[in-house]
């Protein structure tokens, strides 16, 4: 039994995180300022013994040095997330994905004995690469500075750059994750997340709007996978220093999500096909902002260190997302 600190806790994966967590026997404490992340994800656990929310913000240095203290190991998954409202509030998540990340990192490091931490980050550092598998050590491949497009994708590796920065100066037991298009229950389509927006316009019977050809592609990875993986990298001492993609590589055409989808909620809803324009697809603050045609993991690096493997189909996946959704429409 660990004393754990997730940071995000009360979002979409940080939410799946804490299940997992107490499920084996962890304390956890969750350290969330709710800007999009809801008590509500927290409905299942929030009775357990050794279970604590925090609202709060990791740009709160004070408040994270005193929790990172009280914990064991450390999960720092609050991030600005998703490109709407990173493009919305380009600023605040600059702050929050880069001063936050520094704020936990110094505050594992100072701590006496030092503690054991994960980082979130993101298939986005890769940019514009489109090889067919990507690996850890590929090249990012990024646009203009000027386009807000890439202001998470910097940003992210900068957190990256300072857990590897920590872990070669100073020994700080780091690992950082890159996940691909996570997927489940509780992922909200407010910030242009396709699977849960697909999934609420097929209930409603509204079309499906897919933007350009449909024949980009995305890999799908279902949350419950994603969680495992990550505590199995903190279970494995080997996984320190080292930066791992988490995502199922299998791919799939949008056109051929959202067709799996409609057939799926046994709805009426038809695919409409969308000229793709950034600015009507995320926002007038999406100009520049190019959508890839394909994005593939290459995670035999998690597989050969830590044994693990996704093991959850997609099919699944939608199944559980429409579930999901219907119930929190009835």
């Amino acid at each position: 039994m660990a004393r754990a600190l997730v940071t995000g806790g009360a979002g979409f994966i940080g939410s799946h995180l804490v299940e997992r967590l107490t499920r084996r026997g962890d304390d956890v404490t969750v350290l969330d300022d709710l800007s999009t992340g809801r008590r509500a994800n927290l409905n299942s656990v929030e009775d357990e013994k050794g279970f604590c929310l925090v609202e709060g913000s990791v740009l709160d240095a004070p408040l994270v040095d005193r929790l990172v203290a009280e914990c064991d190991v450390v999960y720092h998954l609050a991030a600005a997330v998703g490109v709407n409202w990173v493009l919305r509030h380009p600023l605040r998540s600059l702050e929050t994905n880069i001063q936050g990340t520094q704020h936990v990192l110094r505050a594992c490091a100072e701590v006496d004995g030092g503690r054991r931490v994960l980082i979130a980050s993101t298939s986005e550092v890769y940019g514009k690469n489109d090889k067919d598998a990507l690996a850890e050590d590929d090249d990012r491949v990024l646009g203009s500075a000027r386009l807000s497009r890439w202001f998470y994708s910097s940003a992210k590796a900068i957190d990256e750059a300072f857990a590897l920065a920590y872990w070669q100066e100073r020994q700080l037991p780091v690992t950082v994750v890159r996940l691909f298009n996570t997927v489940g229950p509780r992922q909200t389509g407010r910030y242009g997340m396709v699977v849960p927006r697909f999934v609420r316009w097929a209930l409603h019977g509204e079309p499906l709007r897919v933007y350009g050809d449909g024949q980009q592609s995305r890999c799908f990875t279902n949350v419950n996978d994603v969680v495992r993986a990550m505590t199995a990298l903190m279970d494995t001492p080997a996984s320190v220093g080292e930066i791992f993609n988490i995502g199922q590589p299998r791919e799939i055409r949008i056109i051929d999500l959202a067709r799996r989808i409609i057939e799926l909620c046994e709805s009426s809803s038809e695919v409409k096909l969308v000229p793709y324009h950034a600015e009507e697809a995320y926002g007038e603050r999406a100009v520049g902002y190019e959508d890839m045609r394909r994005r593939v993991p290459d995670a035999s690096k998690l597989f050969a260190v830590t044994g693990f493997r996704p093991s959850i189909e997609l099919e699944q996946t939608l199944r559980e997302v429409i579930d999901y959704e219907m119930a929190a429409d009835s």
